[in-house]
């Protein structure tokens, strides 16, 4: 086992390459992890062929690379550092990298680590090139070195492909946790028939969350999001109007306790707008969606009605393993996602499907290997 192929990009805005590299070697208290599938993000095309013209603040690999930010296989060998974790565990690998050695790190701040990088995507600050020098291996690989830190451990009941779904799950799952969601919460997810979107609604369900106005677009999937809870998911299509009115009118004139912004880039800031002024006095707005649009709105209005307006830009290896005990108990349903396959060979026509998927948030685009 001294090679394995790797998917790489070799210049931004080509086609991935098939390459037979190195496996990666051990040492301290990493893991080689045996990928066995890989989800493909909607936003991942966007990255290899848009962001160094859109965001030049936020580094990427250094090419060749090898992408990929959602692995899901099994423990191949431990580094001599490793304790409780065995070589045949089958794991989910959050791609969160931070430098575990900084002042924000030691003071249990890892979220503001000045090197933070999502492995085999994109870094937050210049100094995540710190972290891409020591785990340049992304998901489209048949095998990855990665941090024991970032290891989530699957149970039986948690499919492979349902473990490549984690990071944009989680996403959702650390943002309903930031504002602290739960059986007391009225929830608005904006954009809720996306990946992000879909996720939300389904946790929100796992967590107890009574009543979910979801707002979308597309009607039809806005119909199958409320079959799968009909007497807690109520939906509202942009094609009737702006759903400030309608939200209030759901809740008593109050407005959603919580406001989950799941908007992706280039969508129009009125809609995101709209939603923000559906929440209710004391209530909380969270983003997670990437809205790249500036948004107007008057500071005093936050003041006033005592809102909070927070961003999530992910979730902890630990939350990660709410989701998959979630998953194993039952209260969290992935039923309503569909999987589709692609070999490594294909990844390129994996970024494709991603980009134009039927049925929204519904599907899940996966690189298996």
């Amino acid at each position: 086992m001294n090679m394995m192929t790797a998917a790489r990009l070799h210049e931004v805005g080509k086609p991935f390459q098939l390459d037979e590299v190195a496996v990666p070697a051990l040492t301290g208290s990493d893991v080689l992890v045996r990928v066995r599938a890989c989800g493909v993000v909607p936003n991942l095309k966007n990255v290899v062929t848009h962001y160094p013209e859109w965001f030049p603040f936020l580094p990427l690999p250094t090419l060749p690379a090898i992408y990929g930010l959602d692995p899901a296989g099994e423990i191949a060998a431990v580094g001599p550092d490793v304790a409780d974790l065995q070589p045949g565990q089958r794991v989910y690998v959050n791609p969160l990298r931070r430098c575990g050695s900084c002042h924000k790190c030691r003071t249990g701040h890892e979220i503001a680590c000045n090197h933070l990088a999502f492995a085999g995507y994109f870094g937050f600050c210049p100094g995540a090139d710190v972290m891409y020098e020591r785990y340049p291996w992304g998901g489209f690989s048949e095998y990855m070195v990665a941090p024991a830190y970032s290891l989530v451990a699957l149970p039986d009941e948690v499919s492979y492909d349902e473990g490549a779904r984690f990071g944009y799950l989680g996403t959702s799952y650390g943002a309903l946790r930031r504002a602290n969601v739960g059986p007391d919460t009225t929830l608005l997810v904006n954009g809720a028939t996306g990946t992000l979107g879909v996720g939300a609604v389904l946790l929100a369900l796992a967590m107890g969350v009574p009543r979910i106005l979801a707002v979308a677009r597309n009607e039809a999937l806005l119909a199958r999001l409320e079959a799968i809870a009909p007497k807690r998911i109520v939906t509202h299509s942009n094609h009737a109007g702006p759903c400030t009115d309608w939200a209030r009118a759901q809740t008593g004139g109050f407005g959603a306790d919580v406001v989950l912004e799941a908007l992706g880039p280039e969508a129009p800031p009125e809609a995101s707008l709209q939603a923000m002024q559906s929440v209710s006095r004391d209530g909380a707005i969270v983003t997670v969606g990437g809205m790249d649009k500036k948004i107007l709105f008057d500071p005093i209005w936050l003041m006033c009605n005592h809102i909070s307006y927070l961003g999530s830009a992910w979730f902890t290896t630990g939350q990660g393993n709410d989701m998959a005990q979630m998953i194993r108990a039952g209260t969290l349903d992935m039923s309503p996602i569909t999987h589709h396959r692609f070999p490594l060979s294909s990844v390129n026509e994996a970024l494709e499907a991603a980009q134009h998927r039927d049925h929204g948030g519904f599907d899940n685009i996966v690189v298996a290997l």
